[in-house]
């Protein structure tokens, strides 16, 4: 299927790794120029680089989007490298969560500018850019836990959440402008911080994948590589009339439509 791709720009935060290097990836395979935005520069590097080899076109800003100030370069850069934006992917975050008696202000505080003024602020500055070129598509990036949030999963769950509620009022406040805003749940996914996770229990990877798989009703986690599918849709022609969704990725995980 031709996803109508080809010569669009778009925008993914968290471009580096997981999810983020693999939608950069896919998008820029689909013909789009991708800008991809993190904080490490040489990991930066790393991925432009890939995508390049693979005859993509590659925007690299290192920034830190929880900081109000990296926005408005990353559009500024995106507009000089590719003169337009059609495509942004709120992907940045991070699973911040623990006991809500012991979590302090300051992870709340720093949970909401990474995931909701990060992509708050980079959304109100594609909007014109869109509406010059008669349209748009932006995808958040948020969890199922957004719509079934378990006991000691915040500060997580509730700035999802609130991700959740943004893209449903921007669905409907940007609709005449052709500017569609989805968003996708993801559940366990294949990740950095799993992998983390691993070394400190001095575990292999694989084997807290295959037990953390037996949680999931297909039996295994997600590969990043499948939510950029879902995210490539939801960006491309194909997905023209849908706006204000959210898909559960999550291998049937969710009790939650």
């Amino acid at each position: 299927m031709n996803l109508g791709l080809e010569g669009k720009v778009a925008i993914i935060t968290g471009g580096t790794q997981g999810i983020g290097k693999a939608t950069a990836q896919r998008l820029a395979a689909e013909g789009a120029q991708v800008v991809i935005c993190a904080r490490g520069q040489e990991r930066l590097d790393a991925v432009a680089a890939e995508i390049r080899q693979a005859g993509g076109r590659v925007q690299a800003v290192p920034a830190d989007v929880a900081g109000a100030e990296a926005a408005a370069r990353i559009v500024d850069e995106a507009v000089r490298a590719f003169g337009r934006i059609d495509i942004l992917v709120n992907n940045a975050g991070t699973s911040a969560t623990g006991a809500f008696e012991s979590t302090p202000d300051e992870a709340w505080q720093a949970d909401f500018d990474l995931k909701l003024f990060g992509a708050v602020r980079l959304i109100r500055l594609v909007l014109p850019h869109m509406k010059r070129q008669g349209g748009g598509r932006i995808v958040n990036i948020t969890n199922i836990g957004a719509k079934q949030p378990a006991a000691g999963s915040m500060p997580t769950t509730v700035t999802r959440a609130a991700g959740l509620a943004m893209t449903k009022a921007l669905s409907k406040e940007f609709a005449p402008d052709g500017i569609l805003v989805n968003a996708v749940c993801i559940g366990l996914v294949r990740a950095g911080q799993h992998e983390k996770t691993a070394a400190k229990r001095g575990i292999d990877v694989e084997s807290l994948y295959e037990t953390m798989g037996k949680n999931v009703p297909l039996g295994r986690v997600g590969r990043a590589e499948e939510v950029a599918n879902v995210i490539a849709f939801l960006a491309s022609e194909a997905a023209s009339f849908v706006t204000g969704t959210s898909i559960n990725l999550d291998g049937g995980a969710s009790g939650v439509l």
